[in-house]
């Protein structure tokens, strides 16, 4: 492509957007469930606990997690 044929802000960013929102959303819910993964095998296997608080803990950091992180619908405005 020569320089000339850029100009800057005539490109359709629609498939820019879709790829960062997909990789956001990929990134978020994976950290969610890495971080529930890592509580319940530290729960399990570096204290004394064992595997039921291991798995109860990570079930409370999905629900939790997931209360957190989802998307919520747009507020109507009030005018």
């Amino acid at each position: 492509m020569a320089a000339s044929e850029y100009h800057t802000g005539d490109q359709d960013i629609a498939q820019n957007k879709e790829t960062y929102v997909a990789f956001m959303a990929a990134a978020k819910w994976s950290s969610l469930w890495l971080a529930a993964a890592l509580v319940a095998l530290v729960v399990w296997f570096c204290t004394n606990q064992g595997f039921i608080p291991g798995a109860v803990s990570s079930i409370l950091i999905l629900v939790l997690g997931y209360m957190l992180l989802r998307k919520r619908p747009a507020k109507a405005s009030a005018h």
